[in-house]
């Protein structure tokens, strides 16, 4: 199923503990393809205007309301340390629950949802220095390729849930 051409809620994700598998939602970043669980994602929206704030972290892009929530939006590129990519058509923000709180994160753009099994995951290699290996949960096995599976709670450290408190105080 594709759900790279128009908003989508997931909220209905599960993962069968019976079978051992689990959905995810793949996406793309930088030329690579990553997948988080679909429980993690709330809806996955077009990307729109941004209000930006002073005196913030680089990833920070800024607050969204979205049907009168305010979000702050946290730019994946600039968070994993990536060279920074055009806005396109395919751009998506997906609004995702991180740690308790409800973000929004810029990716390039959103592939498709995947069941897979526990025996399609593979542990990262300990050689894997880079891409924060802490919310790296592991290599998706998949026909002809792998996806980076990501532990949506470790984007955010305790320093940068810090800022993005700080973003929202107040609102």
């Amino acid at each position: 199923m594709s759900i790279a051409n128009s908003d989508v809620s997931v909220a209905e994700g599960q993962r069968s503990e019976a079978t051992g598998s689990m959905q995810l939602v793949s996406f793309q970043l930088a030329q690579e393809e990553y997948g988080i669980e679909i429980t993690q994602v709330q809806e996955i929206i077009l990307m729109g205007e941004i209000t930006r704030v002073p005196q913030t972290a680089d990833y920070i892009k800024g607050l969204i309301n979205l049907r009168s929530t305010v979000i702050p939006i946290v730019d994946l590129r600039s968070r994993f340390g990536l060279e920074q990519g055009e806005t396109t058509e395919e751009t998506r923000i997906m609004v995702v629950n991180v740690a308790g709180k409800t973000i929004g994160i810029i990716v390039d753009a959103v592939s498709e949802v995947l069941r897979i099994t526990q025996d399609q995951i593979a542990p990262p290699p300990p050689t894997v220095a880079g891409l924060g290996q802490e919310y790296l949960t592991g290599l998706v096995k998949l026909d002809s390729r792998l996806l980076i599976l990501l532990d949506i709670n470790k984007i955010l450290g305790e320093e940068e849930a810090a800022q993005i408190d700080n973003v929202t105080a107040g609102l």
